[in-house]
């Protein structure tokens, strides 16, 4: 909170970026809330409508505990306090009485204090979508199958659409993504056919403030029932407006911006559901329902549109781990091409741009330039020399990492304008620590017309200039886009990084062989080797160390002098005869050798390394020494033990279940241990999780492996946690008719 940061409700255009609208101090009307003393469970807060849904006088529902007037919701409430963990709220049901049955859910702010939000059962009927259980269960359990199917992002945000639509029944249903500016893009549409389509709208980033995106990251799912609400104000038992005194984050029934319902009502719409599509921990985007009349969801619906968020989420992660997975492969076949060029010509950049194609076509660039060793080697369409000389000192004062990406420099700095027609878009990849050197991609300027959901440059509209508000106007403006590129992607990225790294590999060989062949050159080649990011050990034929770079020491944990000079490369290792015999391959003529080996460190532990080792051949085809590069293998074999813990838990998850079902009695005469096919939704869950991770290959560019199938066990927990809630507000009443 800053002290610029407008009250909820007193924000308008200029400002709505700090609006305060965890602190709304009310909320929808279609269901109560009740603030709880953590001890006796007194009601020391409520809505205003709270006594009218209970039927209780409002002097009977301040300061009274909960057991004392509704003791059957208070055993729920106790039930529910006793799950509470930091971050959801824990869902319950109850009753205050036999006709009125209530479902909500209960979590805790800060200060301790119980938050209690109720709504009540509704009559079948009533203007609330809801599916028996078994229905329910068989078309989520269908979604989820078909979700853990799709292919690519297209496919899958099709499916998404159509699945949440079956099942809520909303007018539009849509797969909202985000883009690196926070732009978002309507990228898939179910709808009503009377209504216009909105695929492929674009929205500014404006339209949902950061406080609302930080909001959709805590709270997964949120349902406005009717736009045109009167909110019903917290009070306290003297009757004061709570307003800002309750943190309403993880509120469900929370009551929404003034300026949010007004953007709704210029749109036309009356009801929403939202589901947050959330990856690596960022807002990815939204599933965005929409309707034109009031309607509610049931809780268990709610349950169902998270775990199919969830299941979206996760199938996200999986589709662009393997595109980045397909990254290797090509970065393999570059790599070849490279080492054959060193070894039979000396000089892998003409290899490099003897075929453009091959550089230039993975990244759909026009044009490419290699800086390196005060050369400018390039390829396709390209600037000027010294044109390129520019940019290539204007990268180096840009780049903070070694990847620098844009779609618009000559945007980005005006002096560069003359690049536009060839080289609005660059990825570079920086191949020294050390020297201004560079492998960078272009791409021209693509004229290219961007559909925007009413004029992004006027969104403060009103018959009075001196009032803003949202704006009225939805129509589809089309913007014409001039010096810019077609972005480049995160795919693009990890693709450009990893040629980048076979690129830095090849030059660190190189260096290495320059080091062994010219002795008068060793003090600046040593220099180049030293410097290097990879561990690399170079030594004479018979194994002899002959240097390590500071890459290598760091991960032995040695300093340059603990090491013998002159000693054998096999007493690094842990044990060192499998590098023994490594030597005594490399001695009979083997060219190269590649495996797995562990490295002794200083403190007493084996590091697990792959480690690929080159002969360096000399005259007659004796070797002249040997060159060995080494990859930390700690960050893999902790992916294939999470692999492995996760294969577990969908195991004991999947027989924890059929034993559930086997243990459940035959309802046609009693009798336990009749049993009963695994539930399909249940199946569904874990079959997409393990369809997921089998997606997450172990040599992905976009990361280390073993954090995201640790995510994705714990999506697949919190996935079957929504199981458990789907069924537990699905189970059927004493009560209910049959």
């Amino acid at each position: 909170m800053t002290p610029d940061s407008p009250a909820f409700g007193q924000a308008d255009l200029t400002n709505c970026e700090q609006e305060l609208i965890h602190l709304a101090g009310s909320v929808q009307p279609h269901g109560l809330l009740l603030v709880l003393s953590p001890d006796d469970l007194r009601v020391t807060a409520a809505s205003d409508n709270a006594a009218a849904l209970l039927g209780l006088h409002p002097e009977h529902l301040f300061g009274r505990a909960l057991p004392t007037w509704a003791p059957q919701l208070a055993e729920a409430v106790v039930q529910a306090r006793a799950d509470l963990e930091a971050g959801e709220p824990v869902p319950l049901q109850g009753a205050t009485d036999a006709r009125q049955h209530w479902e909500g859910a209960l979590h805790a702010v800060d200060d301790g204090r119980l938050v209690l939000e109720l709504e009540p059962v509704p009559a079948r009927g009533a203007l609330t979508v809801e599916h028996d259980r078994d229905a329910l269960m068989q078309m989520v359990g269908g979604a989820v199958e078909r979700l853990g199917q799709a292919a690519s992002l297209g496919v899958l945000a099709d499916a998404t659409v159509r699945a949440v639509r079956d099942l809520i029944g909303h007018d539009r249903v849509m797969v909202y993504k985000f883009d690196a500016d926070g732009h978002g893009e309507i990228i898939a549409e179910a709808r009503d056919p009377r209504l216009e389509s909105l695929l492929g709208h674009h929205y500014p980033a404006s339209d949902i403030p950061q406080r609302a995106r930080a909001l959709y990251m805590r709270n997964r799912v949120r349902v406005l029932v009717d736009v045109h609400y009167t909110p019903s104000l917290l009070r306290d038992a003297a009757g004061r407006l709570v307003g800002d005194a309750l943190d309403l984050s993880m509120s469900y029934l929370r009551s929404m911006s003034p300026l949010h319902l007004q953007y709704l009502q210029n749109m036309g719409v009356t009801a929403t559901l939202v589901v947050s599509l959330v990856r690596d921990g960022q807002l990815w985007g939204l599933i965005a329902a929409h309707h034109y009349a009031p309607r509610n969801v049931r809780h268990a619906l709610r349950a169902a549109c998270d775990l199919i968020g969830e299941v979206v989420s996760t199938r996200i992660a999986a589709i662009e781990n393997y595109a980045h997975a397909q990254v290797a492969v090509l970065v393999r076949r570059l790599e070849q091409r490279l080492v054959e060029a060193t070894s039979t010509e000396g000089d892998w950049r003409l290899a490099l741009f003897r075929h453009p194609r091959h550089l230039l076509q993975p990244l759909e660039a026009t044009g490419g330039a290699l800086f390196a060793e005060g050369e400018v080697l390039t390829a396709g369409e390209v600037p000027s020399t010294p044109e390129l000389r520019a940019l290539q000192a204007w990268v180096d004062t840009q780049a903070q990492d070694r990847v620098f990406a844009h779609a618009a420099v000559g945007k980005a700095n005006p002096a560069l304008a003359s690049l536009t027609p060839m080289a609005s878009g660059v990825l570079a990849v920086r191949l020294s620590a050390t020297a201004s050197e560079w492998l960078m991609w272009f791409r021209k300027e693509q004229l290219h017309t961007v559909t925007w959901a009413g004029d992004p440059n006027k969104p403060m509209v009103g018959d009075d200039p001196m009032h803003l508000s949202p704006r009225r106007s939805f129509a589809a403006w089309s913007e014409l886009v001039r010096g810019t590129a077609v972005p480049w992607t995160p795919a693009d990225l990890a693709l450009g990084r990893a040629f980048g790294q076979a690129l830095v590999d090849i030059i660190v060989q190189v260096h290495a062989v320059r080091l062994l062949v010219a002795e008068h050159q060793l003090a600046g080649i040593r220099n180049a080797v030293r410097n290097a990011g990879e561990p690399v050990l170079i030594t004479r034929a018979d194994g002899g160390l002959i240097f390590a770079n500071a890459a290598l020491l760091a991960l032995v944990g040695r300093a340059e002098t603990e090491l013998p000079p002159g000693g054998g490369v096999d007493s690094l290792f842990d044990p060192p005869a499998p590098m023994r015999e490594v030597l005594a391959l490399l001695g009979r003529g083997q060219p190269h050798w590649r495996g797995e080996l562990a490295l002794a460190r200083s403190d007493g532990g084996a590091l697990p390394v792959a480690v690929r080792a080159e002969g360096v051949p000399g005259r007659h085809g004796q070797p002249l020494g040997l060159v060995f590069t080494l990859v930390d293998l700690r960050d893999t074999k902790r992916a294939a033990e999470a692999r492995r813990h996760l294969e577990a838990s969908l195991q004991n998850a999947m027989s924890a279940a059929a034993n559930l079902h086997a243990m459940q009695a035959d309802p046609a005469t009693g009798l336990a241990g009749m049993a009963r096919s695994t539930d399909p939704l249940l199946t569904s869950i874990l079959t997409h999780a393990s369809l997921a991770a089998m997606d997450f290959a172990d040599h992905s560019t976009a990361g280390p492996v073993a954090p995201m199938l640790e995510q994705l066990e714990r999506s697949t927990q919190r996935a079957t946690l929504l199981y458990g809630r789907i069924r537990g507000f699905t189970t059927p009443r004493d009560d209910d008719d049959v």
